[in-house]
């Protein structure tokens, strides 16, 4: 039952045609960084940029480097969409983009997070086997079908992420229309539909179609008799993402995702418009790495489905402390806005200087650092290396105050503990972070 599960032969329709909108996609995405000022606002402006804890080394390139850095990553992307020296183009782009990913987090986003999972996915998968460049100069190269752990490897990938999406927006601030309600209030100037958007009964169906939809798009698509009414609702909803949120691709990507969810032969006939034969003979063929492989894929599930449940073995809420907040799909969850201080003083006297933080930080980075613990203590220590520097040793005192979700601002750090020498620890609680009230 595993062999035919994994291993039975199927149509791949859907991965070759993937492939090219996938490629065409992260093209547009590295090119529309350059032309909206993505780059400069955010990795050429800034006088240093928030990584990921640990992964200090990566830093941008120094003058306009990030903008041709970009480039490169567009002429990438445009190789994946050909074929052209596939496995060279899709691993350059997974570095290049992984590298910017955790090179800030001012802009963290949980779809830059899902893209660099699904570059690193698409470099092991057989999706130049047709319509490639690399299978034009290679004939003998050429494949019309794939193994069916390719298929279940990217539908479940996306079953994961959609139900994770929706079982944590199961807590009372989704649930009541609090928060929806808030995010739509940054949108009442849009055209035509910002005061629609301000109703009352705007935000509930945004509350419950969202979770439900998230809850339930992969079943839906996967059954036959629910799946041409539930493409039609992931149209206006990634639409509708895309036209109120302005989140990229994401939107298109998500829709891409949905030609695996239809008959191939579907595909082959009305996207590929039969440029490919028709492969139907369901053989089951086991390859000589069978047993690595299932270990891999059951490793790599292991970890996504892990991964965004380690906040339950933190300390308090996850709302509150942030801790275990990334890489675990909580999109649109919260609300947070912060008033921080930061206080200077030099070791061995009583000389206290109240910092400025406008002369290190870009408008972004203050609100992130205003109400994030983790960029709170990278920035406490960026100052304690800012004075070394200057050949003064320095405690660093934070006071600082944050809001969830429109409550009433509350004390987040303790403004005894000297931040600058405190260490970082990913797996488990800050003791200076103080004890949240949230219900």
């Amino acid at each position: 039952m595993l062999n035919k599960w994994l291993f039975k032969q199927v149509d791949n329709s859907a991965l070759i045609a993937f492939r090219i909108i996938f490629g065409l996609l992260i093209t547009l995405e590295a090119v529309g960084a350059i032309f909206t000022g993505w780059i400069r606002r955010v990795l050429i402006e800034p006088d240093f940029t928030f990584n990921f804890i640990g992964f200090e080394f990566l830093q941008p390139l120094p003058g306009n480097g990030m903008l041709y850095y970009y480039g490169l990553m567009g002429l990438f992307g445009v190789f994946v969409m050909l074929g052209f020296k596939y496995r060279f183009s899709i691993f350059c782009y997974t570095i290049m983009w992984a590298s910017v990913y955790l090179m800030q987090k001012s802009s963290y986003n949980n779809h830059y997070y899902l893209l660099m999972l699904l570059c690193g996915i698409m470099f092991f998968l057989p999706v130049h086997r047709y319509l490639s460049l690399d299978a034009w100069k290679k004939p003998d190269f050429q494949k019309i079908a794939m193994p069916q752990w390719v298929w279940l490897l990217i539908v479940l990938q996306l079953w994961i992420v959609y139900t994770y999406a929706s079982v944590a927006k199961l807590y009372p601030d989704w649930l009541d229309g609090t928060l929806p309600a808030m995010l739509m209030a940054g949108k009442a100037d849009y055209w035509l539909v910002g005061e629609i958007l301000q109703q009352p009964w705007v935000r509930y169906v945004i509350t419950y179609f969202g979770l439900i939809f998230d809850l339930l798009i992969i079943p839906a698509l996967l059954w036959k008799r629910t799946r041409m009414p539930a493409f039609i609702l992931a149209i206006f909803f990634h639409l509708f993402n895309s036209f109120i949120f302005h989140i990229g691709i994401f939107p298109y990507l998500s829709l891409a995702f949905t030609l695996f969810f239809f008959p191939s032969e579907t595909i082959n006939k009305y996207i590929l418009r039969k440029r490919k034969p028709y492969y139907d003979k369901a053989e089951i063929i086991i390859p000589s790495y069978k047993k690595p492989l299932i270990t891999v894929l059951a490793l790599w599930f292991a970890i996504q489905i892990g991964l965004p449940l380690r906040h339950w073995f933190f300390k308090d809420n996850v709302l509150w402390t942030e801790e275990a907040h990334r890489l675990s799909w909580r999109m649109m969850l919260r609300s947070r806005s912060g008033k921080t201080t930061f206080k200077v003083v030099e070791k061995g006297t009583t000389d206290t200087i109240h910092l400025n933080k406008a002369r290190y930080l870009s408008k972004k980075q203050m609100r992130s650092v205003n109400s994030k613990p983790d960029m709170m203590w990278q920035f406490a220590q960026h100052i304690k290396k800012d004075y070394a520097e200057k050949g003064k040793e320095v405690q660093v005192f934070v006071k600082s105050k944050i809001s969830i979700n429109g409550r009433p601002y509350e004390n987040f750090i303790d403004p005894k503990v000297d931040l600058a020498a405190e260490k970082w620890h990913h797996f488990k609680h800050h003791d200076w972070i103080l004890p949240s009230k949230l219900d």
